[in-house]
């Protein structure tokens, strides 16, 4: 069955719609939603089928797969992270929400799929409020990738709601359009060491921050 496309206004998703977006995911769905960065591609991190299947859709070993949670403030990083000193602490309360993946160490409460056996969680808190809100409405954090597929390529779909979903029609539940999105990735900080190590320089910058 094709993916439902879903327009969302940018700055105002209306409560209705966000409750759609929601209902999918809880269901085992796959979505496609904007970042403060590039699209993202996603599902609910309790929902074990869902993360395999995602991982299916980018060609990802589950076991090895860097996922990272998107969450929708500070709160779930004490469930989901452990091991953060209160200076690292105090340096991504001021960067988030923002174009910041931040590696820590895996509480044992974080799910052991999408790559959690590796004891080490990325976190992002994106500076938009359609994903924002979605992930407050849902109650817990979605494992994401970017739709990229290749790093260091620049392609024009990644951008446009509309080519995203010509894309990913057949392969995933719903494409959000929450407007044209970024080709720049998250810059990608390890704080495992407690200390910001840069892994992947991306439209953040850290040392702003710091």
């Amino acid at each position: 069955m094709p993916a439902t496309l879903l327009r969302i206004h940018p700055e105002n998703p209306p409560q209705n719609r966000i409750q759609q977006v929601v209902d999918v995911l809880r269901k085992g769905g796959i979505i496609i939603y904007p970042t403060d960065t590039v699209y993202g591609i996603g599902c609910d991190i309790h929902n074990a089928k869902a993360v395999d299947r995602l991982c299916r859709i980018k060609g990802l070993n589950p076991d090895k797969a860097n996922l990272s949670f998107i969450c929708s403030d500070l709160s779930h990083i004490a469930d989901y992270a452990h091991g953060i000193t209160t200076p690292v602490y105090k340096v991504i309360k001021k960067a988030l929400p923002g174009p910041f993946t931040f590696i820590f160490e895996a509480s044992a409460k974080a799910p052991r799929q999408g790559g959690n056996k590796r004891k080490t969680v990325g976190i992002r808190v994106p500076d938009n409020p359609i994903i924002i809100q979605l992930v407050k409405e849902l109650g817990n954090p979605i494992f994401s990738t970017s739709v990229r597929e290749d790093e260091n390529t620049l392609d024009e779909y990644v951008t446009d709601p509309d080519l995203i979903f010509e894309k990913y029609r057949l392969l995933v539940d719903l494409v959000i359009d929450g407007g044209f999105g970024n080709n720049v990735p998250s810059t990608i900080i390890d704080c495992t060491n407690n200390d910001f190590e840069l892994v992947r320089q991306g439209a953040g910058d850290i040392e702003q921050y710091l």
